[in-house]
């Protein structure tokens, strides 16, 4: 579905609860082909999880997305009181942002299609759809017009001025496409727990999802790594190159995947695998 938006920024992006209308819309020429799906889509649960569980949960916001991968995130909209949902459908994308606080951007939106009782925002890159969301009239225990179902594409799949500006470290391939952050991902540690010289490395394929961490100071404790982080070590025979890069870092793997060998500009580092998935508490 070819979107052809031409779109003129009313005003800078909101960055916080109660942002105003012309500050997340966007005005320019309807889509050629816009999406032709129904606007209410029955909502579910997926015992797989992951992508599976965002698209069952995402009801006709999900179908409107254009992912090159899989949905990164899908949802049904939060209950609200009288007086928090909106007086317009334009309103009613505000309290999606003001209710749910969503990781995706704030400005950028407009409207793709309208029918009684329900509107579909889309947030577009390169002409498709990438964060779509339905906003209903009166739905139950949601007063006023706000979101009844949401979806997203990854995070790699938004502009890199948003996902820069918002901390996320979005890795590439060798040909310098950016990956999915489902595929490789990293992270700095949390400073509520004092982990600031902490670095983690996600990865998965679907089936086996693996944390690696940077730990130099040995912040993380025992039990919580597979061996001890080595700052200056030799690539090991039969290691390869992923081909996957941050900035001046470059990823290389041996076959049983126990270490990441970081490549940086002033050597190789080895970062062990965690025991498990390691999150501040």
């Amino acid at each position: 579905m070819g979107r052809g938006l031409v779109a003129v920024l009313v005003a800078v992006a909101a960055v916080g609860c109660g942002a105003r209308t012309e500050d997340v819309l966007v005005e320019g020429t309807p889509p050629a082909t816009p999406y032709a799906g129904p606007l209410y889509v029955p909502t579910g649960e997926s015992a797989e999880g992951g992508a599976q569980a965002a698209a069952a949960e995402a009801g006709a916001a999900g179908r409107a997305l254009e992912c090159d991968t899989a949905i990164h995130a899908g949802g049904q909209g939060e209950t609200w009181s009288e007086g928090d949902g909106g007086d317009t459908p334009e309103e009613g994308l505000e309290t999606y942002f003001d209710v749910e606080q969503p990781e995706v951007p704030r400005s950028g939106y407009r409207v793709e299609r309208r029918e009684s009782g329900r509107v579909l925002f889309s947030y577009d890159v390169d002409g498709r759809t990438k964060v779509a969301v339905v906003v209903a009239k009166d739905g139950r225990d949601r007063p006023g017009w706000g979101p009844e179902t949401t979806a997203s594409c990854d995070p790699a799949e938004l502009p890199a001025s948003w996902t820069d500006s918002h901390g996320y470290e979005i890795w590439t391939d060798r040909d310098g496409n950016r990956v999915p952050t489902t595929e490789v991902g990293s992270s700095a540690g949390d400073d509520h727990c004092g982990w600031q010289k902490v670095h983690f490395l996600d990865m998965g394929d679907g089936k086996d999802l693996r944390m690696y961490a940077r730990d130099p100071d040995g912040l993380l404790g025992s039990g919580m790594l597979t061996a001890a982080y080595d700052g200056d070590v030799r690539i090991p025979a039969g290691a390869h190159d992923t081909g996957y890069r941050y900035e001046d870092w470059r990823l290389w793997l041996t076959d049983d995947r126990r270490t990441a060998y970081v490549r940086t500009p002033d050597g190789v580092e080895a970062w062990p695998r965690t025991e498990r998935t390691v999150a501040c508490k």
